[in-house]
């Protein structure tokens, strides 16, 4: 009974509805009637992979009445990833709505790709690094046949001790490429000396260790942890060494050795050859010649002139290396206390680069009584004699000239000039020029005087007792 009232009570709603439509003047033909909906284009479109999809669109009327505009779209396609896509369209009016459906299939049309990208790394593969540091990642790269640098889609997965790095391609074709890191440190600390690894100290002087630095690839301060054995006694003569000992904290152990000699310094009778504003070639490399044939050392004061080789092979053959100037400008070393450590500098950087000596011996152009440096600086030479001893150098002048760079022209000149003025009382430090030929010529004559005449050569160094001349300027 309770169903037949509502159904009663729904058809009264319904009739009063019809009334009403019928009171406002819509035909009720309006009411009960479909929107017509069609597609333009076929239901089904195939396009290739990537290929841009445009849509035909459809065309909705309502009783003649063009209504395409509240057509509803709904529906994607994604021309990267091949499949099947639909794309619905609908269309309301009254109590009616239409809908139809088109199908549009994306197909594969490339080659089938079955290579895998390449997964370069930069660095090794296989990597040593300090037990107390972290692996920094180096790089990589992943280069793809069909879809070429692909590098940002590489996942890298991290442990203790690898790494791995995987890509695939749009394809499917996976790669994966291991790099591994062993904690180990098999490298010895360094112990670099500073000033020379062998020294000579005279009888009862004072001996100062230069010092050390020490360095290494995992250890950031090893210099507490350095062992020094020292076991020279400057009051006996002989040869002694200084050893230099550390481990890192790695087991990794460095021994480093000085040589210091003690002697009693030549009183009289011994001969400093020295030869200034070398190297040049014809002169210099001849020189050595000589000198190696007599067995026979010298001291060369160089510059910046002449071939590198040189001046490595006075090194080698034993002569000592030391510094003249690098210009031998009067104008720009004496034109101020700058302008003359300069100028050293360039110099001393250049022995040391060829022969890895810190040389301190010096010699000033023109000698340290020089007036020429008056015409640049007044007083400077006073300054610098001074400046040269508390900056480390040791500057030595002469008291034998060979006068080959003014008046000696002739190998027999330089002969008579030297020979003349050699001396058994006291020491003879011998200026010459290594790029005078008559000098080159004179000098096996010298050497001979000498041997005959009981003379000894040695070399400049340090402790080399000084010979000055008095100061001009």
């Amino acid at each position: 009974m309770k169903k037949i009232i509502i159904l009663q009570k729904k058809m009264n709603i319904f009739l009063i509805a019809l009334l009403l439509l019928t009171l406002s003047g819509i035909p009720l033909i309006f009411f009960f009637s479909s929107p017509k909906l069609e597609l333009q284009g076929p239901e089904e479109i195939v396009i290739d992979y990537q290929e841009n999809y445009e849509d035909p669109g459809v065309v909705a009327t309502y009783y003649g009445q063009d209504i395409s505009p509240d057509v509803k779209v709904e529906g994607q396609v994604d021309n990267t990833n091949p499949g099947t896509y639909k794309i619905k369209y609908s269309v309301k009016k009254g109590l009616h709505t239409k809908e139809k459906e088109r199908t549009i299939i994306v197909k594969d049309t490339r080659p089938k790709d079955v290579t895998a990208p390449v997964i370069t790394l930069t660095g090794s593969e296989n990597v040593k690094i300090c037990p107390n540091k972290t692996y920094k990642e180096e790089g990589y790269k992943a280069i793809d046949d069909t879809d070429g640098d692909i590098s940002n889609q590489v996942k890298v997965t991290t442990t203790k001790d690898k790494i791995t790095y995987t890509v695939k391609d749009s394809h499917g074709n996976e790669s994966t490429l291991t790099r591994t890191i062993t904690y180990q440190d098999t490298t010895k600390p360094k112990i670099t000396l500073k000033g020379s690894s062998s020294s000579k100290i005279t009888l009862n002087s004072k001996y100062t260790d230069p010092g050390y630095t020490v360095t290494d690839n995992c250890d950031s301060n090893l210099a507490s942890k350095v062992k020094v054995t020292n076991n020279v006694n400057p009051k006996q003569t002989g040869n002694y060494e200084i050893t230099y000992e550390v481990t890192d904290s790695n087991g990794n152990k460095t021994k480093v050795v000085r040589k210091v000699k003690v002697y009693t310094p030549p009183q009289g009778g011994v001969i400093y050859l020295t030869f200034d504003d070398g190297p040049n070639a014809g002169t210099t490399d001849v020189i050595l010649d000589i000198l190696k044939e007599e067995g026979v050392k010298a001291t060369f004061f160089v510059t910046n002139r002449g071939p590198d080789s040189l001046i490595k092979r006075e090194y080698d053959e034993g002569h000592t290396i030391a510094l003249h100037t690098a210009s031998h400008s009067y104008s720009k070393v004496y034109a101020s206390v700058d302008a003359y450590f300069n100028d050293l500098q360039i110099v001393h950087d250049r022995v040391q680069r060829i022969t890895g000596v810190d040389s301190k011996i010096i010699r000033f152009p023109g000698g340290s009584s020089n007036t020429v440096s008056r015409n640049y600086s007044k007083g400077i030479m006073t300054t610098l004699t001074k400046e040269v001893t508390n900056r480390g150098y040791h500057y030595f002048d002469w008291n034998v000239s060979c006068e080959d760079a003014g008046g000696a022209k002739t190998k027999t000149a330089v002969y008579n000039n030297v020979i003349k003025s050699l001396s058994n009382k006291r020491i003879n430090m011998v200026l010459m020029h290594d790029i005078k030929p008559q000098t080159r010529d004179a000098l096996r004559d010298i050497i001979h005087y000498a041997k005959e005449n009981k003379f000894t050569f040695a070399t400049i160094d340090e402790n080399t007792p000084s010979v000055h001349h008095r100061v001009n300027n």
